[in-house]
């Protein structure tokens, strides 16, 4: 299926073979945080080509909240914050601490104000807002409690006429078969409805949906297009200027993810989009570039809902997680990434069952806050006549579903209700930090032990109330992720690069299928989208600023 700004198909015309390819200046591979990049070519007047595998745009970031890591930009400003580049400049030091990444971080850090910049001066992208999501790590040097992460505002569905149907559902919607509720684009779907706008109505962007890269096309040494198949039809398409491969991880390809990544399970587990398998980046290594973190994904927990699957899990509240030996490995409700990485390294270095785990609640948490839901709603049935939440009288019952030493379960569950008599949890300081506090009341208690009361608790950590009113709740965490993190080599303008050091002309990554500026950490909430579209852009003003290809 073609469409362009003249013509919207029904994919029924011949295909361009590959005696006589459609030449365009730039080929985006991958339609997520890519989509952003082709508007950015487009819109400098180079004839832009957007591959998309699957029927509809978006990827994983039509799953996400849109969220955007983007130090120094223009909505913290209007909202009031002082934060500059520089202070991220440290924070992004001092938490990645990787050397061999900095080149990467300071290109970041120069390219996102300036590309929201220049987003905000399309009439399609409204300008976006702050949200106040805690840096990740924001007691270090250079956090902050206020955030830096930025959201696209909805976007009324009557705005994009029928390219609406066109962008992914909601990971939800897909999950569950549900109708995306309401007449606007929401979070990441609202972000990627934009960017289709924004490139078709430049009148150089084309978007082919159904097609699938197979191979890169190189002349002389350097990248000149790309093969796929388009409706089940081998084609070429050619690039006078550059191909940009921004088409996701391979967190759904199973050998892949054995391989690199054996606590992943094969990636069954992943939230990620279903499409992606690695095709980008098994394409680049097939012309000799080199690869980087191949053994790390955008981790999470995931709660195992009624249907048998894991489905992203954050905010725990209450409650403890236990590994196969009874035992608690982890602040419950610290971010995400942190917690899926905990998951991960249980599993693989410390030769007990970590993935999955099992969150036991008592009656107490359940009477506050419910379970998978809103407080004042109860728990559906459908949890318990599934099996994913199972209800017993006492802990002993606990051990035996889930197969671990009542002795250790019950010392477990002892040294935690005496850390939660105190309000510290000086195991693994739950409630401590802005982003766990977040999850409650208020985010404006200070950190530490000195707590305020708390309006629906008795205890002075209200994310830390005992595990001793019966029944007990059982429910299973597994280990998911949001798409993998490594891929290929790139420098400070996402060209890509051999082991060697040398670039591969004519080819650039971003997102999930280059490695990450952020080496093996999370510095904040929008940061996997946020390079996806800042590195698409940087390829982008690489290209444009080269006026004989390269």
């Amino acid at each position: 299926m073609t469409l362009n700004d003249a013509h919207e198909s029904n994919g029924t015309e011949p295909a361009p073979d590959r005696e006589t390819p459609e030449v365009y200046d730039v080929i985006v591979v991958g339609s997520g945080g890519g989509l952003v990049g082709a508007y950015a070519a487009a819109s400098r007047g180079l004839r832009t080509l957007v591959l998309e595998k699957t029927d509809r745009v978006g990827g994983t970031v039509a799953y996400s909240g849109g969220g955007l890591w983007f130090p120094g930009s223009a909505p913290l400003r209007r909202a009031g914050l002082d934060d500059d580049t520089e202070n991220a400049r440290t924070y992004l030091r001092e938490v990645v601490d990787d050397r061999t990444r900095e080149h990467l971080q300071d290109a970041y850090l120069e390219a996102g104000p300036r590309l929201i910049d220049e987003l905000e001066r399309s009439k399609w992208f409204a300008p976006f807002v702050h949200g106040p999501v805690p840096d990740y790590f924001s007691w270090r040097p250079g956090g902050t409690t206020a955030g830096r992460t930025v959201f696209p505002q909805d976007l009324p569905v009557e705005e994009l006429g029928g390219r609406a149907d066109l962008v992914r559902d909601s990971l939800y919607t897909e999950r569950w078969w549900k109708t995306d509720p309401g007449p606007a684009l929401t979070g990441g779907r609202a972000l990627i409805g934009r960017a289709l706008g924004a490139f078709l109505d430049t009148g150089n962007g084309t978007l082919k949906l159904n097609t699938a890269l197979t191979e890169l096309v190189v002349e002389d040494g350097r990248v000149v297009g790309v093969d796929a198949v388009s409706d089940g039809t081998p084609v070429r398409y050619r690039a006078a200027r550059g191909v940009i491969l921004a088409a996701g991880g391979f967190e759904r390809d199973r050998e892949l993810r054995e391989k690199h990544q054996p606590a992943a399970h094969g990636g069954q587990w992943s939230n990620g989009a279903p499409a992606n398998t690695g095709d980008a980046l098994k394409a680049g290594i097939a012309i000799g570039a080199d690869t980087d973190l191949l053994d790390e994904a955008w981790y999470v927990p995931g709660l195992v809902q009624p249907d048998g699957l894991p489905f992203f899990h954050t905010g725990t509240r209450g409650g403890i997680w236990v590994n196969g030996a009874g035992e608690r490995f982890v602040n419950e409700t610290r971010p995400y990434d942190q917690a899926g990485h905990a998951i991960a390294r249980g599993e693989t270095s410390t030769g007990v069952r970590h993935t999955p785990c099992h969150w036991i609640l008592d009656q107490r948490q359940i009477d506050r806050d419910s379970f998978a839901g809103p407080p004042e709603e109860p728990i559906g049935q459908e949890w318990f006549d599934s099996g994913a939440l199972k209800k017993v009288d006492t802990l002993e019952e606990v051990a035996r579903l889930i197969d671990v030493p009542i002795e250790a379960l019950r010392a477990t569950v002892e040294r935690y209700n005496t850390l939660a008599q105190s309000g510290v949890d000086e195991d693994f300081h739950r409630g401590e930090t802005p982003w766990d506090q977040m999850f409650h009341y208020t985010i404006g208690f200070p950190a530490g032990p000195n707590y305020p009361a708390s309006p629906d608790s008795d205890w002075p950590n209200p994310m830390l109330q005992p595990l001793d009113t019966a029944p007990y709740y059982v429910a299973t965490i597994a280990l998911g992720d949001i798409g993998t993190k490594g891929g290929l080599k790139t420098d400070e303008h996402a060209r890509v690069l051999r082991p060697d050091g040398t670039r591969i002309p004519g080819l650039y990554a971003s997102g999930n299928t280059a490695a990450p500026m952020s080496g093996r950490v999370y510095p904040g909430a929008g940061t996997p989208i946020g390079s996806s579209i800042a590195f698409a852009y940087l390829a982008v003003l690489d290209i444009a600023a080269s006026q004989q290809p390269r």
